[in-house]
Parts: C-alpha cells; sequence; structure tokens
C-alpha cells in the first residue's frame, strides 16, 4: 500500500511541475509567446505580377486551414491584376483590327519592315500564254 501513495504523490508532483512549466508561473517564462503570423504581401504594388511572384506566394496557417482575410485579399489582387491584363488585351486586339482593317482598305502592307522596298508588282498583261491578246473571246 505504500507503493501506491508513494507512486499517487510522485505523479501528482511531477503533473504539477510540467504545468507550472508550461503555463509559465515559474517566474521565468518557458514557452514564450509567439506573434500570430501575419500575412505580409510579397506581391510588388509598383509592377505587375509575374508568375515568380505568384510562386513564391505563402500564405500563414490558421488553426483550420489559411485564413480567409488574408487569401481573400491575395485572390481579390491577382482578380485586379488579371481583370487588367484583360483589359489591356482587348484594347490592343482592337487596335490590331482597326490598323488591320485600314490596311486592307489602303492596301498597304502591316509586315513591312521600315527601310523594305516595295516587291516589284507583276506588269498588267493583256497577253494570253502563247502571246497573242485575249479579248474574252
Amino acid at each position: 500500500m505504500r507503493v501506491f501513495w508513494f507512486l499517487l504523490l510522485t505523479m501528482v508532483v511531477v503533473v504539477t511541475a510540467v504545468t507550472l512549466a508550461v503555463v509559465g508561473g515559474g517566474g521565468s517564462a518557458v514557452l514564450q509567446d509567439v506573434p500570430p503570423e501575419r500575412f505580409t504581401d510579397p506581391l510588388p504594388a509598383a509592377r505587375p505580377v509575374g508568375r515568380a511572384d505568384i510562386e513564391a506566394l505563402r500564405l500563414p496557417m490558421a488553426l483550420r486551414g489559411y485564413r480567409m482575410m488574408d487569401v481573400d485579399e491575395a485572390l481579390s489582387r491577382l482578380g485586379a491584376e488579371l481583370a487588367e491584363r484583360d483589359a489591356r488585351i482587348a484594347e490592343l486586339e482592337s487596335t490590331l483590327a482597326g490598323a488591320q482593317a485600314a490596311a486592307v482598305t489602303t492596301g498597304t502592307d502591316l509586315f513591312k519592315q521600315p527601310g523594305d522596298r516595295p516587291a516589284a508588282e507583276p506588269a498588267d498583261r493583256a497577253d494570253g500564254p502563247d502571246g497573242t491578246e485575249e479579248d474574252g473571246r
């Protein structure tokens, strides 16, 4: 019976010592408070977001996954970037379509490099392949 009381008393002392050490009741903090992870936006503000920026993006973890506010913030930033790019692409496509339409009506070559000479245009020939004149008869 003495062994039982000795083991019980030892167990109570050990549990109390561990509890005080964890809680910090012993005067010195064994486990220090850790500040919660905060989302520091690594997405650049001065330039458009690139693939490397997305790959480097790390969202802080919460108790049950990711913090919804941080995920919403990152997604809204990426959505705004994509909307800007879509608007720019649409603007450039409409400008290109207008330039192509103008080139078709004026007969200019859009792919001609500056300084290139125009290709020699074939002379309008009224002759047939045998050298005789064709008049549609």
